[in-house]
C-alpha cells in the first residue's frame, strides 16, 4: 500500500464574505488560517484520492470542474477523486445559494480551485509505502440540534434526547520507517460554534486538529460526517454560537482531547487493500405541484428582493417552480448521480452529496459489513439536506432546506432509497 498527503493555504483576504448565515456577513480577522488538504492512496493499480476542504460546502457545478481539471493535472480518473468540505461557516462562499449571497467567483477560481490542484499532485507525487492504524472514541463534542418546542415546532437548538453519531474515529498512516505521513479525524457535527462572527475560521475543527497536529507532529485534516442534523454541544443551550469565537476555541479543545485519545490507542498499523466501488445513484422525485397554489402564495410575499436566508430560498423556489410548470419543463420521475466509494481495507468512505443525518450514517454502519463506515457529507457538490422520512413529517429549517432547495422536489422516502442505493453499488 502506497500512501502520500499534500496542503495548501487557502486563507483569503480579510473583507471576504462568509458563508453560512447572512449574505452581510464580511471577515474582519484571521483567527485561524484555512487549508486544504489531500490525502492519496494507491495499491500500485488502482488509486484514489481524499480531498477535505476548510469551506462550508461546494457548489455542484464548481465541484464538477473541481474533479475535471485535478483529474486532468494529476493523471488520475474523476471518479477516484472525492472532495469534500468541513462545513465550517466561517470561511468564503464556494457555494452560491439563493437568501445566503452569491458565489465568490475571484476566489473559487484563482486561490480555492488552484490549491486544491496543488494539494493533490502533492499527495501522489509524495506516495511511499505505508501502514495504517485506526482507532475510535465516544465524543460529545455534537448533539442533535432539531430541539422540540412545547407547541411541537422544531428550531435550532438543543434536543437532549435527538438522536446523533457519537463516534469519532482517527486514522494514523505512517511510512515503513515509522514516520506519520498523514492523520485523518472523522466526526459529524456542523461547524457553528462561533455563530455569526466575523472571523475568518475552521470553528471548533480548526482548535482540533491543531491540538492532533501538535501532539502527534503529523500533518493532520477533518473529514465531515453526517451533520445534517446535529450542531455543536455549546454552553449558551444552542447549537449556533451568537458571533463569539471563544466558543469555537472552548469546544475544539474539548474536540482535540478526544482525537488525541483516539490516536494513542493505535496500537498496530499494517497495510491496506485499496478498493473503489463505483456507479449510478438513483433517487425518486415527487411530480411538479399545482400552479394555482403557487401563484397565490407569491402574491402574499411584499418585498421579496428584501427576504434572506430560508425565506428568500423558498420564494425562489416557488418562481423557479411556477416558471418550470408554465414553460412545460418535466423532470421525470428520478434524480441521478455519480458515485465512488473508497475502501482502504477494513475502512469504506461513503460521500454524499447532502448534508446527511445522523441516522442515515447510523443504519450504512449498521447494514455495511466494514469495521469502520465513514459517511462523508458535503461531498463531490451539495444538494442541501437529505432528512430521513420521519423528520420530514416533523418539520424544521432543515426540511424546508429539503423542501426548497431545487426547483424539482426529492420524495419523502429518497433518504430510505439513497441508502439501499449505495449498498447496491457495493454489491451488497
Amino acid at each position: 500500500m502506497l500512501c502520500g498527503a499534500g496542503r495548501e493555504d487557502i486563507t483569503p483576504e480579510i473583507g471576504t464574505c462568509l458563508y453560512g448565515y447572512r449574505p452581510d456577513i464580511y471577515s474582519k480577522a484571521v483567527h485561524d488560517s484555512l487549508f486544504v488538504t489531500a490525502a492519496a492512496f494507491s495499491d500500485g493499480a488502482d488509486t484514489f484520492l481524499l480531498v477535505t476542504c476548510d469551506v462550508c460546502e461546494i457548489d455542484c457545478d464548481l465541484s464538477d470542474r473541481i474533479l475535471k481539471e485535478t483529474s486532468l493535472c494529476c493523471g488520475i480518473p474523476e471518479d477516484r477523486i472525492t472532495v469534500s468540505a468541513i462545513h465550517t461557516h466561517s470561511a468564503p462562499n464556494v457555494a452560491g445559494l439563493e437568501g445566503w449571497g452569491g458565489i465568490d467567483e475571484d476566489y473559487s477560481l484563482n486561490i480555492f480551485l488552484p490549491a486544491i490542484k496543488k494539494a493533490s499532485q502533492k499527495a501522489l507525487e509524495s506516495m511511499k509505502k505505508a501502514a495504517v492504524g485506526v482507532s475510535s472514541v465516544k465524543s460529545d463534542v455534537g448533539m442533535n440540534r432539531r430541539e422540540i418546542t412545547r407547541q411541537g415546532r422544531v428550531i435550532l437548538g438543543q434536543n437532549p434526547w435527538g438522536l446523533y453519531d457519537p463516534e469519532m474515529t482517527v486514522i494514523a498512516v505512517k511510512d515503513e520507517d515509522g514516520n506519520g505521513i498523514i492523520n485523518l479525524v472523522h466526526y459529524g457535527c456542523h461547524g457553528t460554534a462561533a455563530g455569526e462572527n466575523f472571523e475568518i475560521s475552521r470553528d471548533w475543527p480548526g482548535v482540533m486538529v491543531d491540538r492532533l497536529e501538535k501532539e502527534s507532529g503529523v500533518m493532520t485534516a477533518y473529514w465531515q460526517g453526517c451533520c445534517g442534523d446535529v450542531g455543536p454541544r455549546i454552553p449558551n443551550g444552542y447549537t449556533v454560537g451568537l458571533g463569539d469565537i471563544k466558543y469555537a476555541e472552548e469546544l475544539g479543545a474539548v474536540a482535540g482531547r478526544d482525537a488525541v485519545k483516539a490516536y494513542k490507542q493505535i496500537k498496530s498499523f499494517e497495510p491496506k487493500t485499496v478498493k473503489v466501488f463505483s456507479g449510478k445513484v438513483s433517487l425518486p422525485l415527487d411530480p411538479l405541484p399545482d400552479i394555482s397554489e403557487i401563484e397565490e402564495t407569491l402574491k402574499a410575499v411584499k418585498d421579496p428582493e428584501k427576504l434572506i436566508n430560508i425565506d428568500r430560498l423558498k420564494y425562489d423556489h416557488l418562481v423557479n417552480v411556477r416558471d418550470a410548470v408554465k414553460n412545460g419543463v418535466s423532470f421525470g420521475n428520478e434524480f441521478n448521480f455519480n458515485v465512488s466509494i473508497p475502501v482502504l481495507g477494513d475502512i469504506v468512505f461513503m460521500p454524499f452529496p447532502f448534508e446527511m443525518f445522523s441516522e442515515t450514517g447510523l443504519k450504512l454502519r449498521r447494514f455495511a459489513p466494514y469495521e469502520h463506515v465513514l459517511a462523508l457529507s458535503n461531498s463531490n457538490g451539495t444538494y442541501l439536506y437529505l432528512p430521513t422520512r420521519g423528520e420530514i413529517l416533523n418539520g424544521g429549517y432543515e426540511v424546508e432546506c429539503f423542501l426548497y432547495g431545487h426547483v424539482f422536489n426529492f420524495s419523502s422516502d429518497a433518504e430510505i432509497c439513497l441508502v439501499n442505493e449505495y449498498l447496491r453499488i457495493m454489491g451488497l
